[in-house]
Order: C-alpha cells, then sequence, then structure tokens
C-alpha cells in the first residue's frame, strides 16, 4: 500500500512538472533587454521602478548616437530590494552616468497598513545606496518621485506622501553632495493628469516619451565627450 502512495505522488509530481512545463514563459519587459555598446559613446545606467521602465526605450531612442543607454534588468522596487541587489545590477562595466530613483515602492501601503518601508529606513536605505554609487565613480543624477494622485488608486498609496519621501531624499542628496537632482515630479505635474493612466500613478505612452524628454536632458547634460574606458561586453 505504501509503494501504491509513493507511486501515486510520483506521477502527481511528474504531471505537475509537466503542466508546468507546456505554460508559456512570459516574455521579459522590452526595457530589460540586454542591448549592445556603440563603441566609443559613453554609458549611462538607470536605475528605478516601473515608472523609469516606461521612458526607457524612448529615452535610448533620444540619447542615440549620443551615449549607450542600459537599465537594471529588472523592477528595481523599494530600497530594501535595490541595496541587496546594487552591486549585482552595477557588475563589473564602467560606467560614466547612472540616473536613479526610488521611493515610490518605499512609500506603498502594506496590508497590515504601514508603508512597505518607513521613512528612517528610507533615509538610511537612499544614504547607503548612495554611497555605493559614488563609488563607481561616474556621474549622479538622482530622479525625485513622480506624483502620487489625489484619489483612490489601483496600489494603494497616499497623496502627499511622495513630498515626505522626496523631502528626505533632498536631504540625503545634498549631504552626500556631487549629485545631480532631476526634479521629475515638478517637470510632469502639470501635466500630470492628461498623461497618468487613471486611478494609476503610471502614464500613458505619451506621458512616457513627455518624461523620456526630461530624462534625456538632463543625462545629456553631463555627458562626458567620450568614455574614459574600454566598452565592456554588454549587460
Amino acid at each position: 500500500m505504501l509503494r501504491c502512495s509513493w507511486i501515486v505522488l510520483a506521477l502527481l509530481g511528474f504531471s505537475v512538472f509537466l503542466a508546468l512545463a507546456a505554460e508559456p514563459r512570459r516574455a521579459p519587459h522590452p526595457s530589460v533587454v540586454p542591448v549592445a555598446d556603440t563603441p566609443g559613446l559613453p554609458r549611462v545606467l538607470l536605475v528605478g521602478d516601473s515608472i523609469s521602465m516606461g521612458y526607457t526605450l524612448p529615452t535610448r531612442t533620444l540619447l542615440e548616437g549620443k551615449a549607450n543607454l542600459h537599465r537594471i534588468p529588472a523592477n528595481g522596487g523599494p530600497t530594501s530590494r535595490g541595496l541587496p541587489n546594487l552591486d549585482r545590477w552595477l557588475g563589473q562595466s564602467h560606467w560614466d552616468v547612472i540616473h536613479f530613483n526610488f521611493g515610490i515602492h518605499d512609500l506603498k501601503i502594506m496590508p497590515d497598513g504601514q508603508r512597505q518601508v518607513s521613512p528612517a529606513d528610507y533615509r538610511k536605505n537612499l544614504e547607503a545606496i548612495v554611497q555605493r554609487l559614488k563609488k563607481t565613480g561616474a556621474k549622479l543624477i538622482w530622479a525625485t518621485i513622480t506624483p502620487i494622485p489625489d484619489h483612490e488608486l489601483i496600489q494603494q498609496r497616499h497623496f502627499g506622501d511622495e513630498a515626505e519621501y522626496n523631502a528626505i531624499a533632498r536631504e540625503v542628496i545634498q549631504a552626500a553632495g556631487g549629485v545631480e537632482i532631476d526634479d521629475l515630479n515638478a517637470f510632469i505635474t502639470p501635466r500630470f493628469t492628461e498623461l497618468q493612466v487613471p486611478n494609476d500613478l503610471h502614464y500613458q505612452e505619451e506621458g512616457y516619451q513627455v518624461l523620456a524628454q526630461q530624462v534625456a536632458r538632463s543625462i545629456e547634460a553631463v555627458l562626458p565627450a567620450k568614455t574614459s574606458a574600454t566598452q565592456p561586453e554588454a549587460r
């Protein structure tokens, strides 16, 4: 009887394996697909969440012929995810410019009613992230957290929390010194209602195109005339 039970369990396990193997794999988001470098151009890394994923491709198009634009191979999420993954994301590559952002996931309201990362922990994590990024020698650009709508959201956040976390980030950035600020929040706020996805903090395609224009400008403003290192293998 015991032998029969093991046979049944083995068959069930094999059936589950076959079912999972038969499921089609979801294609990766286009923004995280690795790209090859054009030799001789500066190398730029985007670090950020799903909003940065949305403006990655149009920013790359705008910087074509001026820079090799890469991004981390994932949604950066909150600082509590970014900090332990930062070394892996940076890899051994040389970066001339790093444009980075964290926050919109940190202030997310969790099932227990608390924010995913408290303001105190956000400050501590961001300080560590900035110090690690400074060790790369890259020009650093911090992007402020984009707006949270003043109404019910699909992804639960509280209107106004982004101002609190942006204020913390500014203090961290200014204390660190040598980091530019790309104020995406101030830039997009006048057109936010027009460009957002309804009941969401994400953007319509036009919104990502508009954000990309600002991101590309901020990056182009600090690009070196040419790279200072031999081009490494693409991410």
